[in-house]
């Protein structure tokens, strides 16, 4: 079993964050896993210019990091995803990979994987950004078990106890994945979103080739 963590914050080894990150594999490793941790904050990827390429040939037009960091993504059993809260979102780094992979949410590439958010903040503000790195994997096909968040502000001790609690979700992800765990409610997101976007889908089937082709071949779409 891989689990694979995404560190995002431009601090490295400086940041809150990270500690939870960190803290998580920990807790993964101990219950079993293989852990990795990639910083995309020290990866060159470069925005989304969508040229829909992915759509038409199944592969990115650009090549720079993104791909064999997603190519990890896609050979791991569970993605951590860390962020600190700037301004109320995700860092531009993580928000750069997100834009890039309109293959992934169109293909739920991330169907049968299981994800993990964590945060940190300087205010009470963690909820929001958790739910972005939530809603992606979710969108993505795949599940979330859910998410940590700090608010620095309350101290060492606020800190101590996200970085444990962290440890025991990076145990629980091992877990989920062991168990083939279900959430009924993400399974019903999943449904609706294919449900909507056959249409699309539909609407663009000739440019979008590969992805007619894929959904053609998943039965999600009949000619």
């Amino acid at each position: 079993m891989k689990i694979v963590g995404i560190s995002s914050s431009p601090r490295g080894k400086n940041s809150n964050t990270l500690k939870l990150l960190d803290a998580a594999l920990e807790g993964a490793e101990k219950a079993g896993a293989e852990v990795e941790s990639i910083d995309v904050a020290k990866l060159k990827i470069k925005y989304c210019t969508a040229c829909n390429k992915c759509q038409e040939t199944g592969t990115c037009s650009i090549k720079d990091d993104y791909n064999g960091m997603m190519e990890k993504l896609l050979d791991a059993d569970g993605i951590i995803w860390s962020s600190p809260n700037y301004i109320t979102n995700v860092t531009a780094q993580l928000k750069t990979v997100f834009d890039r992979s309109p293959l992934v949410i169109h293909e739920q590439l991330f169907d049968g994987k299981y994800g993990l958010s964590l945060t940190t903040a300087g205010s009470d503000e963690l909820d929001f950004v958790l739910g972005i790195m939530d809603n992606f994997m979710i969108h993505c096909g795949g599940n979330s078990i859910g998410g940590v968040g700090c608010s620095v502000a309350l101290g060492p001790e606020a800190m101590e106890t996200a970085i444990e609690k962290s440890r025991d979700k990076g145990k629980d992800i091992v877990e989920a994945i062991k168990e083939k765990r279900k959430y009924p409610e993400q399974e019903a997101v999943h449904e609706a979103w294919k449900a909507h976007f056959k249409y699309v889908i539909l609407a663009n089937k000739d440019q979008w080739t590969h992805n007619c082709d894929y959904w053609i071949e998943k039965g999600w779409l009949k000619e």
